[in-house]
């Protein structure tokens, strides 16, 4: 081998190692831009969602415990009754996601969410003021014209549920008044401006120092079904398509079992 060819060899190993330096650093610089990303990989980003009012208290929780995970996001929640929401969404309020009561309210959203997913379940029960004074023992006794009885309003998920078991019970009930969400119903019940109401078996547990739960049998009873789901008009689509994600993990599940909630 000639002293020529061994020079030039040598002079292109150090060209090309010199156009692998920037290439490098070029690789370095991508990654590093992923710091609007999470340690987990979700991007980071202020994320509003709405959720029904019937999961108040273990959305709380639920993103407390997101926000620990993914350093750098913030999840901002707006509870409200599921048509209150659906309302909101049509209006175009700048959020991210969506979790509702019912499959209904969020089939009517189609144009503007991304594919759901059902998150968890519920059941109703009977709240009554704590001691259940009035004795009450079952869902025909609802229909008895002495007692104050509090419903959801009919275009409330939580409302639906009642009129669907208590028509298929062949039960009359005039309610004292009809809530615009299931937590009000309760705050009715709480407050002992009704003597029972109809709520979520995950509300009622939340209140179990302030009213009686009453079970319902489940062949006389409906499932409440919660799908979660992005907002096409959300300026974070992948930070709110990870949290949507992050809903159905181990960690989330245990939340809202803990909570009472059923698995979906």
């Amino acid at each position: 081998m000639s002293l020529t060819f061994t020079r030039r060899r040598a002079a292109a190993a150090v060209l090309t190692a010199a156009l692998l330096v920037p290439l490098a650093a070029c690789g370095n610089d991508t990654k590093d831009s992923g710091a609007k990303a999470t340690g987990s990989g979700a991007p980071k980003a202020d994320l509003t969602v709405l959720a029904a009012a019937s999961l108040t208290d273990v959305f709380k929780t639920a993103g407390a415990a997101y926000e620990k995970a993914h350093p750098g996001t913030k999840v901002t929640f707006s509870f409200a009754g599921s048509q209150e929401l659906a309302a909101q969404v049509k209006q175009g309020a700048p959020a991210d996601a969506l979790v509702t009561a019912d499959t209904k309210t969020m089939d009517g959203l189609k144009a503007d969410t991304g594919t759901p997913t059902v998150i968890a379940k519920n059941r109703l029960v009977i709240a009554t003021v704590e001691g259940n004074p009035k004795k009450v023992d079952e869902l025909k006794d609802l229909g008895d014209t002495r007692l104050k009885v509090v419903l959801a309003a009919p275009e409330v998920p939580a409302g639906r549920y009642s009129k669907k078991i208590l028509d298929a019970q062949k039960i009359t009930v005039k309610p004292v008044s009809q809530e615009p969400n299931v937590r009000a119903v309760l705050s009715k019940v709480e407050l002992g401006e009704a003597d029972a109401g109809l709520v979520y078996k995950t509300d009622a547990e939340k209140s179990a120092d302030k009213v009686d739960a009453v079970e319902i049998p489940d062949a006389q009873n409906a499932i409440a079904e919660y799908p979660a789901a992005t907002l096409k008009a959300s300026k974070n689509s992948e930070a709110a398509a990870a949290f949507v994600a992050w809903l159905s993990t181990p960690e989330a599940q245990k939340i809202l079992q803990d909570a009472g909630f059923q698995q979906p």
